[in-house]
């Protein structure tokens, strides 16, 4: 398992009947998670007075409960700065296990030691962008939500990155792909963390498991000739790291390299445990 253990401003203290109870800065939030099937003692206070707790519908969905949360507040990992708020369904604008892939290709753009150019899909509020950026890279940033694409430039001036080499586009990540196929544009490495279920500006329709193959064969067109690195994120029980291994290694076995895959997750300051949060697949050189 990747975790993601180098956070300062971010902690899951507990996790218990389906939830966890989690440190955002200086605040304490309480959100449902589906791999939370255990029901030990809540024992630290933080479950008795959060400052915010969303509440998951039997009917589906939810909704949040403040109890001394501002609107908007930030957080740091190393030398990003990221906005965050409560908004639909329990998110935050942030996914911290995802600090363990920043780490890792931020890493590989600095040894790289030539220009790198990055394509990073379903984009959201931009880490993976900040990351890239942050280690030298230039980045094309697509996401289907104008909303997600004006945080993540916030996301970049409050990171100090309002001057770096980011191409912020609102745009279907599928017709965006086939297009720069068309323009003949290449890119030394795509990051992709896809929805499981989602609907591009248009109306286009995403299902990952119908979708996510094909995709990748896709995206492999717009590898250069000398790519670093080909990662996909996968919150979908049923796209276990051993799935994503498969489809990265028959996309890419031309190119070389390798693939490895594993579960990501969070430490649990409590119990000394790892929260899993999902898959990553990585293909390097």
């Amino acid at each position: 398992m990747w975790i993601a253990d180098g956070w300062k401003d971010y902690e899951v203290i507990d996790t218990s009947k389906g939830e966890k109870l989690e440190r955002w800065g200086d605040y304490l939030l309480i959100r449902p998670d589906p791999q939370v099937i255990w029901d030990t003692p809540r024992e630290h206070r933080g479950w008795r007075k959060p400052d915010g707790h969303y509440h998951r519908s039997k009917k589906g969905g939810g909704e949040w409960e403040f109890f001394s949360l501002p609107e908007q507040w930030t957080i740091h990992y190393k030398e990003l700065t990221f906005h965050l708020k409560p908004f639909s369904f329990k998110h935050t604008g942030l996914f911290p296990e995802q600090a363990v892939n920043w780490d890792w290709f931020g890493q590989k753009i600095r040894q790289a030691q030539r220009p790198v150019k990055v394509l990073n899909l379903f984009a959201y509020t931009g880490g993976a962008t900040l990351a890239a950026a942050a280690a030298g890279a230039s980045v094309t940033h697509v996401d289907a939500s104008r909303g997600m694409v004006t945080w993540a430039k916030e996301n970049a001036a409050a990171s100090g990155l309002k001057e770096a080499p980011v191409r912020w586009l609102v745009d279907d990540c599928v017709k965006f792909v086939e297009r720069e196929i068309r323009r003949g544009n290449h890119y030394d490495a795509i990051i992709m963390d896809p929805p499981s279920y989602g609907r591009g500006p248009k109306g286009e329709i995403w299902k990952i498991e119908d979708s996510i193959y094909p995709f990748i064969r896709l995206c492999t067109r717009l590898l250069s000739r000398d790519p670093l690195f080909f990662l996909v994120n996968s919150y979908t029980t049923g796209l276990a790291p051993s799935v994503l291994t498969y489809m990265l290694s028959t996309e890419l076995k031309n190119f070389g390299g390798h693939v490895e895959a594993q579960e990501i997750g969070l430490p649990v300051s409590q119990s000394g445990l790892i929260l899993p949060c999902g898959a990553s697949g990585r293909w390097e050189k």
